[in-house]
């Protein structure tokens, strides 16, 4: 069961593990998934028939996702940093 939940979220919440992730452009791939949380807020606040919980839901949603992108984006930034750059290491005024 636990196997389930984890490939579950996953499949939605990473990028690629998610048909989304064959979009190349990050910037865009981002956006498809702003645009999806931001759809099932509506669903979701219309199914409760709230304006009020429709406001929860996108805030929760957007920080969610933009915390899921920036993490992403720093690691990927990270990983490519020591790859393309080499190593470096400060010495201070040299």
């Amino acid at each position: 069961m636990k196997n389930f939940i984890v490939d579950s979220w996953a499949s939605v919440m990473i990028m690629e593990k998610s048909p989304l992730g064959n979009i190349p452009n990050l910037m865009v791939r981002h956006m498809a998934f702003q645009i999806l949380a931001w759809m099932w807020c509506i669903i979701f606040s219309m199914i409760i028939g709230s304006y009020v919980a429709f406001g929860i839901s996108a805030i929760a949603h957007t920080l969610l996702i933009a915390g899921i992108f920036i993490t992403y984006s720093t690691y990927r930034t990270a990983n490519n940093w020591g790859s393309e750059q080499g190593t470096f290491q400060y010495r201070g005024d040299e």
